[in-house]
């Protein structure tokens, strides 16, 4: 096999890099704002454009992230055997989801009784490497129609879901509806990410790793990428003015202009809509063929968080809520206060109170604490990980 240039590589982990350093600043303004909790940061009615476009722009890091590791599916499969890049999918896949159950809830909730069950981001990626060990098999075009099929067509069943009273079984919310699902008395297992519309994008971003490849130069690429992420924005912006497919909720004219471009921006994540997708995806793919002609001290930095994003993810949790927690004491609250409002109003967060915290400044200084805080051990692992090839269990962090 012709081995894969290196810059193919850095642009996407540069850019995988961006989203992680982004992907912060949510989960800092959710552990640490005052206004967490309390309202949704997206509603017109009571938010503002500085705590609107604070949440906004981290609708970007799911999507990427999930899109990202489907293209790094394709670019293994170019160094793999089919039979190893199977098992590795399967083993993967299912690694990743006991992490999601596991590691990932007691960072999220620091309940160590597991009262809750959290389903998010990594959970969609470990099913879809499950799907895809045994997808794989299939011909190119047949996991691009897939992808295509499911990525443009998911919002039809946004039809059933609209009738009045509709109730979703177990099997309907983890396809296409968060929610928190009752699995026995005092447990319950919140869906934040049903997986069928990720599993779209991530074949979608596997195929697109075909750009990658040896067969693409880099002009060629960049003219591909170019091509497709405007298309994405075109489709975006026709069917979103049209008010009519692939988002459930219409946008409408707001008190003035800003407020109707926010209200025209605000797309369904729960599950992630056609149009959420396009407008995530395709600058994503602007950005592609943009960065791979940038290489400079910047881009170093953020590729050290690329290449590091799965160890990232998880310390950065740990970090951002145990931090919060040391502040909940430090407000002259105990470990019952914190489990008798948890208790109290069934609130899965552990040393978390809506309406305490701090202004959306101080969440600012406390997001780039933390991803500045994390850059060294980034740092050492990505140099260890990369000084021992020979230690296999390193793929799987």
């Amino acid at each position: 096999m012709s081995p894969i240039p290196k810059n193919r590589i850095e642009s996407i982990d540069v850019l995988r890099g961006i989203v992680m350093i982004i992907m912060a600043l949510d989960h800092s303004r959710e552990f640490f704002h005052s206004g967490a909790f309390t309202g949704d940061p997206l509603d017109l009615a009571t938010t503002t454009p500085m705590l609107y476009f604070t949440r906004w722009i981290t609708h970007f890091c799911a999507p990427i992230f999930v899109f990202l590791s489907g293209t790094s599916i394709y670019l293994q499969s170019l160094r793999k055997t089919p039979q190893e890049l199977r098992a590795f999918l399967l083993k993967r896949g299912l690694w990743l989801i006991l992490v999601e159950l596991v590691i990932m809830t007691f960072a999220l909730t620091l309940n160590p009784l597991y009262s809750v069950l959290i389903l998010q981001v990594i959970w969609c990626i470990g099913i879809t490497m499950v799907i895809m060990s045994v997808l794989i098999r299939a011909p190119f075009k047949v996991i691009l129609a897939i992808g295509l099929i499911i990525v443009l067509g998911h919002n039809l069943l946004d039809i059933p879901e609209s009738v009045k009273g509709f109730q979703p079984n177990f099997w309907w919310m983890l396809v296409h509806r968060s929610g928190a699902y009752p699995i026995v008395t005092g447990r319950a297992l919140l869906i934040l990410y049903p997986f069928v519309p990720w599993t779209g994008l991530m074949l979608l971003g596997y195929c697109t790793g075909v750009f990658f490849s040896p067969k693409y130069g880099v002009a060629e690429r960049g003219k591909m990428l170019i091509r497709i992420g405007l298309i994405c924005l075109l489709l975006l912006v026709v069917l979103r003015s049209v008010n009519i497919y692939g988002d459930p909720t219409h946008w409408s004219t707001q008190k003035n202009f800003l407020f109707s471009v926010l209200s025209f921006l605000n797309l369904n994540k729960y599950p992630p809509s056609l149009l959420y997708m396009c407008m995530t995806i395709g600058p994503a793919l602007l950005m592609l063929a943009w960065l791979e002609r940038l290489n400079n001290g910047v881009t170093g930095v953020l590729r050290t968080y690329g290449r590091t994003a799965f160890f990232y993810y998880i310390l950065h949790f740990y970090l951002i809520h145990i931090s919060s927690a040391i502040c909940f004491f430090g407000r002259g609250h105990s470990l019952q206060d914190a489990i008798d409002f948890a208790t109290k109003n069934q609130f899965p967060f552990l040393f978390a109170i809506p309406g305490e915290g701090f202004s959306l400044g101080i969440v600012y200084l406390i997001w780039v604490a933390v991803v500045a805080g994390l850059y060294p051990l980034c740092k050492w692992y990505d140099r260890y990980k990369t000084g021992h090839p020979e230690k296999w269990w390193l793929s799987y962090l």
